[in-house]
Parts: C-alpha cells; sequence; structure tokens
C-alpha cells in the first residue's frame, strides 16, 4: 500500500510582523496590547476577511495568512499598511505601531490548521527585509499581479541573500503612492510645526539620595514647566509626555526628535535642610550643543525667585522674540509658607497618578497646605483640582456635594489669586457643565491668556468651540494640545471625535474614535451616530447594540440632556445619528 504524503498547494502567503513591539511593551505593556487589539478588531482582521484571506496563526507580534489570490493578497497588505500609517498620523512616532508585511507565492505542506515548507520560510524572509509600514514581495507574486493593481507600483531591490534560504530571492517593494508618504509625513501634514522655539523639560534628577524628596524633584520639574509654558511665544511640551522618560537614561538628540522640538531642558536638584541645589543645562537639540548652563545654591525660601530667573535666562537665550510681558508672578501669589510648597508640589504628583488611594493622599497633602497657610491660593486651587478627580471618577460617596465643594474651593481662589489658569480652567469646565456657555467662555479665555501652553486648556478650547458651534475651529485647537502633549490621555481623542462629528467630517470621527482602547457606552453611542451618518448600518448596529449591552435603559433623550450644544442645530444633528441607528428615542 502506498502511503500519501503530506498535503502540498501553491498559497499566497502573507507574513507580518510589528514593529517594536518589545520596546513599546516595556513603556506600556496594557496600553500597547488594547491599541494592538483594536487595530486587529476594526482594521486588519477585516481587511483580511474582505480579501478571502485566512489566518494561520498568530504570535504576540505578528501572524501568518494563507490567500488563494496573489492580488487578494497584496490588496490586504495595501490596505492594511495605509491605514495603520493614518491610524499614526496624529500620534508621536514613540507610540507609533507599524508592521512589516513580506508576502510570497510558493508551494506550502499543509498539516492539520498550519502550513509549513519553503513558501512560509521565504514570506518570513521578505517581511523581515520590508520597512516599518512597508510591504516586500517575491519575483513571483510580482509576476502573477503585473499590473493589475492601479494604485500600486513595484520598486526592484534586486536578488537578495536571505538567512536559511540557500538561494537568492528576488524582491520587490511595494510602493501604496505614485508619491510615497510616509508616517513621518502624514504627523507633519496632520500637525504643522510651529515656528514658535520649542522645548521639552526632562524630569529634574533627584540627587539628594532620599527617595522622599523625589516629589520634590518632581513637582519643582512641572513648575519650571508651568513657568516656561506661559509664554507665549514659546512651545513647551506637557509634563505628561516629557516624564515618561523619568529615571531612564536617554540621548537628547531621539528626545527632540520624539518631541519635534528644538531644545531639551535637562538637570538635577538636590535638597538638604532649609537650601536647594539646581543644576540645569539647555542643549540645542539639532547641534546636541550646551547653549547654557548654570547651578543655583539658594535657601528654599527663595525658590520662587529662583525659578524666575531660571526660566528667564532660558527665554532669553532662545533665539526669536519671546516676550516677557505676560510673565510677570507679581500679579500672582505664592505662600512664604514653605512646607506648605512642598505639600503641594507632593499633591500634584499624585494627582496625576490617577489612583483612589493617591488622590486620598493629595487631598490629605492639599488639606495640611491649607492649614499651614489658609489664603495659599493654589492650595485651593489644586484642591479643587483633586476634587474635581474624584468627582469625574465617583470616588466620592456624594457627586453632588463634591461638585458644590469643588465650586467653593475655586471661589475662594479666584477672591485670593485671579491669575491662576487652572481656576479659570475648571471654572470654565463648571459653568459648561451648567450650560452657562458665556461665563465659560469668559474663563476659559483668561486660561488660556494666562497659560497658552497647557495642553488641558488649549484641548478644553477646542471642546468649547465645538460646543458653541466651532468646530472646524476647535479641531485645530485640539490638535494643536496633542502637539503639546504627544502622551496626551484617550479623552483628547474624544474630543476630536466629537468635533470632527459636529463638523460633519463623519470618516474623522469614527477614525478619532476607534483610538479609544476603552470605549464607554457614550463613545459606542458616539460611534453609532456616526456610522449611522456614513451610510454604514451595520457598524451603527453593532455600536448600538453595545450602548444598550452596558447601559440597557439609555434613551436619545436623557443622553442629549448631557450633552452642552448652545445651537440647536447641532444638538439635532447627533440626536439624528442616534435615532438613525436604531437607538431608543
Amino acid at each position: 500500500m502506498v502511503v500519501p504524503g503530506p498535503e502540498r498547494r501553491l498559497a499566497a502567503v502573507l507574513a507580518a510582523d510589528m514593529v517594536g513591539y518589545s520596546r513599546l511593551m516595556e513603556v506600556d505593556e496594557t496600553g500597547t496590547l488594547a491599541r494592538l487589539k483594536t487595530h486587529r478588531i476594526e482594521l486588519i482582521d477585516p481587511a483580511i476577511a474582505k480579501n478571502r484571506g485566512r489566518i494561520i496563526k498568530t504570535t504576540g507580534d505578528g501572524m501568518l495568512v494563507e490567500f488563494h489570490s496573489v492580488a487578494d493578497a497584496v490588496l490586504c497588505a495595501a490596505e492594511v499598511q495605509r491605514r495603520m500609517a493614518r491610524r499614526n498620523a496624529d500620534i508621536s512616532p514613540a507610540r507609533w505601531i507599524q508592521f512589516r508585511i513580506g508576502i510570497n507565492l510558493g508551494d506550502v505542506i499543509v498539516e492539520e490548521n498550519d502550513i509549513f515548507g519553503d513558501g512560509v520560510n521565504v514570506a518570513a524572509r521578505l517581511e523581515m527585509l520590508a520597512e516599518p509600514g512597508g510591504i516586500c514581495v517575491s519575483g513571483a507574486v510580482r509576476d502573477q499581479v503585473g499590473d493589475r493593481l492601479d494604485d500600486l507600483a513595484f520598486e526592484d531591490l534586486g536578488d537578495q541573500s536571505v538567512k536559511n534560504i540557500a538561494r537568492p530571492i528576488r524582491v520587490f517593494r511595494v510602493r501604496l503612492d505614485p508619491e510615497p508618504k510616509t508616517a513621518p509625513e502624514a504627523l507633519k501634514a496632520a500637525t504643522p510645526t510651529s515656528k514658535k522655539p520649542s522645548i521639552a523639560v526632562l524630569p529634574l534628577v533627584n540627587m539628594s539620595g532620599d527617595p522622599e524628596q523625589e516629589f520634590f524633584a518632581d513637582g519643582l520639574s512641572e513648575d519650571i514647566i508651568t513657568e516656561l509654558s506661559r509664554f507665549h511665544d514659546l512651545l513647551v511640551i506637557s509634563r505628561n509626555s516629557t516624564f515618561v522618560h523619568k529615571g531612564k537614561a536617554v540621548k537628547v538628540q531621539e528626545v527632540a526628535r520624539e518631541f519635534g522640538v528644538d531644545y531639551v531642558l535637562e538637570g538635577s536638584v538636590r535638597k538638604a535642610g532649609d537650601r536647594v541645589r539646581v543644576t540645569v543645562q539647555l542643549i540645542d537639540a539639532e547641534t546636541d550643543r550646551h547653549v547654557w548652563a548654570e547651578r543655583y545654591d539658594r535657601k528654599l525660601e527663595d525658590i520662587f525667585a529662583l525659578q524666575d530667573e531660571m526660566t528667564r535666562a532660558i527665554v532669553a537665550t532662545l533665539p526669536g522674540r519671546v516676550e516677557a510681558a505676560t510673565h510677570d508672578r507679581a500679579k500672582r501669589k505664592p505662600t512664604d509658607n514653605m512646607a506648605a510648597y512642598e505639600c503641594v508640589l507632593a499633591a500634584k504628583v499624585l494627582h496625576h497618578r490617577s489612583t483612589r488611594q493617591d488622590n486620598a493622599e493629595a487631598q490629605r497633602l492639599l488639606d495640611r497646605a491649607l492649614a499651614l497657610d489658609p489664603n495659599y491660593a493654589h492650595a485651593h486651587a489644586w484642591k479643587a483640582c483633586v476634587l474635581g478627580q474624584t468627582w469625574v471618577y465617583s470616588w466620592c460617596a456624594d457627586r453632588d456635594a463634591t461638585f458644590q465643594q469643588v465650586a467653593a474651593e475655586l471661589e475662594i481662589t479666584l477672591a485670593l489669586d485671579d491669575n491662576d489658569s487652572d481656576v479659570h480652567r475648571i471654572l470654565a469646565a463648571l459653568n459648561l457643565n451648567r450650560d452657562d456657555h458665556e461665563k465659560a467662555a469668559y474663563h476659559q479665555e483668561r486660561a488660556l491668556a494666562l497659560n497658552p501652553n497647557y495642553d488641558l486648556v488649549v484641548v478644553q478650547q477646542g471642546e468649547l468651540l465645538t460646543w458653541l458651534g466651532r468646530p472646524e475651529e476647535g479641531i485645530d485647537w485640539i490638535k494643536r494640545a496633542m502637539r503639546l502633549n504627544p502622551y496626551h490621555p484617550e479623552r483628547f481623542w474624544s474630543h476630536l471625535g466629537r468635533a470632527c462629528y459636529c463638523a460633519e467630517k463623519y470618516a474623522e470621527a469614527a477614525e478619532a474614535f476607534s483610538r479609544i482602547t476603552r470605549p464607554d457606552h457614550a463613545h459606542h453611542a458616539f460611534l453609532a451616530a456616526t456610522f449611522a451618518q456614513m451610510g454604514n448600518a451595520v457598524a451603527a448596529t453593532a455600536h448600538a447594540a453595545e450602548v444598550l449591552k452596558r447601559e440597557p435603559k439609555f434613551s436619545v433623550a436623557a443622553y442629549l440632556a448631557t450633552q452642552h450644544y448652545k445651537r440647536e442645530v447641532d444638538r439635532e444633528r447627533h440626536e439624528a445619528g442616534l435615532l438613525k441607528a436604531g437607538l431608543p428615542a
């Protein structure tokens, strides 16, 4: 009896691998996995299914896919790479998720649900030759496709010797456009670079040898960023982005490239008793040259004067006109109590961690600061911030009472000091929540004038303009906030999605909302309305089902009562999309 050999067949094999997977996992494991899962669900798997592909197997950072048609395999790869480039357009390069893809046409051995053999091995080697975001194919694939795919071109890379394949492989690079636009160019188009001098401030290194002084070092770093942010003619990257490098050895030119800035400030702080020593240096990122350095050795009570002196020296060193008129500490009222100041520094750092336990500790520190100096306006402002966080995350027993407490703290701060951007930022949000658009606009304007580089103020400007019926302007402000903070919170995407929906840019709205890794019922409601407006009934129905799954009592009327549109036409547009998606009135 003749024993049949293994089944063989000719197949188009696509091998894909994620670029920089280990680095991204190290920086943000949960976020990377969530974003990768979202890309799979919304983009990659549907593109494979649409082009009649079959996923053979997946690894954490890659996959192997079989197609019966070579053209289908190439079309699938092109769609994935083009759409991924668009998804990366508004994200810091450090957070891009990109794939390399290789495609081969060859003989494969079939064993149960897996495939092996030379055809698979060559596809894997082609993938390794591809650039991030690129596609490489074998000569056999190029010959089969020919000129049938109008919007694709092939660039001959010649014969290549690859690992574990004895013969040279003829390799072609797929050009997705006649004038290919790489992801960096897409980013450049989406967020025009400012002509202002731009700077990133790295966290000051704690040199005291006392871990307890980390709060002081981090808080002082944040204060320096805040002081520099007040200069209108300077672009300053937010602390949320630069602090991702805390505790790491970094190369200044890589940091500058990541954030797209001209200058980087780095340094250290040593605090002992009532004295503090701060050493800083300003580096021209393009030449990697020190343009200014200074060591300050002062009493702790001189910390505010030290900050003023440092920021003025930095802006005086930068080329171009950086105005000093708006930077006048005499208009603002710091404290004379250094223990209270240290409590506020530590409370800010804890607040940024966004956990219930850290929030409670931040409240305790702020209460301590206010006991030491009841007239410390900035402490009252941050008490309102921290209480506002408990309201947002429902970490409080009585939300209505907490909301009133936030308002009370803000009124106290306003009476003590009318020049705190955080106070006006929160008052703008509070008045918007009351649908008082005029008061919200007044406080928002004050916040923006006081700190034009504060990403939370800038994104809120975009949000407010959307509610006022000026979404096109809102989109520009939100994208500017994303430039100031490349590691921005996911809610920035929500603001952008809302603005795009209001501007009737539905494809852009869907794209923005798709970036949210843990969407709640409100995000699904917006996606349902968006896809309904685009005429995609299948997607609209699926998102509407998610809304009702998460919020069974959802009604369009109750939901719209929580929205803050000033113009009825904007509210009606939102209502129409929700009802068209099949959500209950």
